[in-house]
């Protein structure tokens, strides 16, 4: 795939709901960020757009490959990667949590203004 060229930042949001992913998308774009959305962590990392992107958004509980997992592998080639982590899940593990090298954790339905403050510090390189 071609690298993406745009002067709006470039934000992948991941999740298997369409709903999420659509309602992200309308959130964002709103406030200008060009949106890529994903229904699994597989397809986004089939998509090879892991160096054009300034942020990542992925939903904890997916198939296959759960956000932990996901940001673990882009950590891997892209460790300075913000990542935000989002779950309707009550009971994720906390200690997971503490594990993982994120930018944010947000419990759905998602605080659309704490969200966006988290994405605006994490592109801007604010921890």
């Amino acid at each position: 795939m071609e690298h993406l060229t745009s002067s709006e930042p470039i934000i992948a949001v991941i999740d298997d709901d369409e709903n999420v992913l659509e309602s992200m998308k309308n959130l964002l774009e709103s406030y200008g960020y060009r949106v890529l959305t994903y229904s699994s962590a597989t397809a986004f990392l089939a998509d090879e757009v892991l160096f054009d992107i300034e942020c990542l958004i992925s939903d904890v509980s997916m198939p296959i490959m759960d956000g932990f997992e996901l940001q673990l592998r882009v950590g891997k080639d892209c460790p300075r990667l913000p990542v935000i982590l989002i779950t309707a899940r009550p009971d994720v593990n906390v200690s997971n949590i503490a594990a993982v090298n994120n930018r944010g954790f947000f419990q759905k339905p998602l605080d659309s203004s704490a969200l966006l403050q988290a994405i605006a510090s994490a592109i801007r390189g604010v921890p």
